[in-house]
């Protein structure tokens, strides 16, 4: 079998290329593990799905088949054929065994060892890491016999993620709900890149555009979507590195693998990322701040009158934060996104900034967007012109060069 070091160097982090091994057990929730198989394929991994007796009867093997396009286990003696050792194979080639739902039964099962199902034989076998994410009823997962076994697993070394308040399938509101695909995901992307080229770096990445308040309820703002930083900060997991993300209102729903950090103006952002660097090796500036904020601050909603046609807003200069941001050991990486005379004003920025490297592209065409037409400037490379990509993929080849600019610093030291 390979040990994890020989599973590091076999591929690099992140879920293109990746074998993953998931295990579905009998609970309503088994319905939902298509989901998360689906969004596997699609992200570039080979999923081999494993089911116990119980969950065959909520999805049927087919769907899966379907999705992955490979068998799926459902006997502990599948897949001894055509040169594969079954369980053996599949423990020995998997880079991640998650089972999602986990019963009460299968997490027992799994604490004492028992090989009589697939699930459970491949989780013996295997040196791969193992997540679990229990899906059952509010008062199974408190039980005191639950929680034993829980812990058993997590004494191991298994990750549990754990499962999520809300409805649940009796009707009854509590705990027990499988926790969701990008919760799953996320936790799934960490494990990935454990041992990728940033394993143990800290990378702080800024996402979205600041909000000036002008009043209670309004504020001068921007089109970022945070998009790009989210991009960023994942791809930067998928590497190993120790992320945070400090992100703005318009950052929308939960973040999972990193820390992440709320604020909304940019005297918030200058103040969270100021604590955050202190001993990060990264800073990367993808977050539309704010120049400007107003000078002041009504303490009451701004009426307009019947006689007026005017309103005159005082504007003052906001702090500019990357520029500000020292350390001599720290990778300043920043954004241009302009309208006009794009490349001259990213150099400018890249020289007055003090940045390793800077990201230049349309303001127009990119906010708000998708997709991203790129360029990357440098101190003292050539520039890289790539061409119109998502934005996940023009943020693992920001995280390339963020690595070989990291191995060249080394080298220099």
């Amino acid at each position: 079998m390979r040990d994890a070091g020989e599973r590091s160097l076999a591929r690099p982090g992140g879920f293109v290329g990746a074998r993953i091994a998931l295990g579905v057990s009998g609970g309503i929730a088994a319905y939902k593990a298509a989901d998360l198989a689906s969004r596997l394929i699609r992200a570039g991994s080979t999923v081999d799905v494993m089911m116990t007796d119980g969950a065959t009867r909520f999805i049927q093997p087919l769907t899966f088949e379907a999705l992955t396009g490979r068998a799926v286990f459902s006997d502990v003696f599948d897949g001894w054929k055509d040169g594969s050792a079954g369980h053996v194979s599949l423990a020995r080639d998997a880079d991640v065994v998650v089972i999602a739902p986990a019963t009460a039964n299968t997490i027992a099962r799994l604490a004492s060892g028992y090989t009589e199902d697939m699930i459970g034989a491949v989780a013996l076998a295997t040196e791969a890491p193992l997540l679990i994410a229990p899906a059952m009823e509010h008062h199974m997962w408190h039980h005191a016999a639950t929680r034993a076994n829980v812990q058993t697993l997590v004494d191991r070394g298994a990750i549990v993620i754990p499962p999520e308040t809300g409805r649940l399938a009796s009707g009854a509101f509590g705990d027990g709900r499988l926790a969701s695909p990008d919760a799953i995901i996320g936790s799934l992307r960490a494990v990935l890149g454990q041992y990728g080229a940033l394993a143990g770096r800290r990378v702080i990445v800024s996402a979205g555009g600041t909000r000036e308040a002008l009043d209670p309820v309004r504020y001068i703002g921007n089109r970022s979507s945070g998009r790009m930083g989210i991009a960023i900060a994942e791809a930067a997991v998928e590497t190993g590195a120790d992320v945070t993300i400090v992100a703005t209102p318009g950052v929308l729903g939960p973040l999972h693998g990193m820390k992440v950090v709320r604020v909304e103006s940019a005297i918030e952002m200058q103040r969270a990322i100021e604590e955050a660097v202190r001993d990060a090796d990264v800073l990367v500036m993808a977050a539309a701040v704010s120049d400007f904020r107003s000078r002041t601050l009504a303490s009451h909603k701004i009426k307009k009158k019947a006689d007026q046609d005017l309103l005159t807003i005082q504007l003052v200069k906001n702090p500019d934060i990357v520029a500000s941001i020292t350390g001599e050991r720290l990778l300043k990486i920043g954004f241009a996104a302009e309208t006009r005379d794009l490349l001259d004003n990213a150099r400018r920025k890249l020289l007055d900034k003090g940045l390793a490297m800077i990201v230049a592209n349309d303001a127009v065409d990119t906010i708000g967007h998708e997709r991203s037409t790129a360029t990357f400037l440098f101190a003292d490379r050539d520039p890289i012109a790539l061409p119109s990509l998502s934005k996940d993929e023009v943020a693992r080849r920001l995280v390339a060069e963020v690595i070989s600019l990291i191995a060249e610093r080394d080298r220099d030291a």
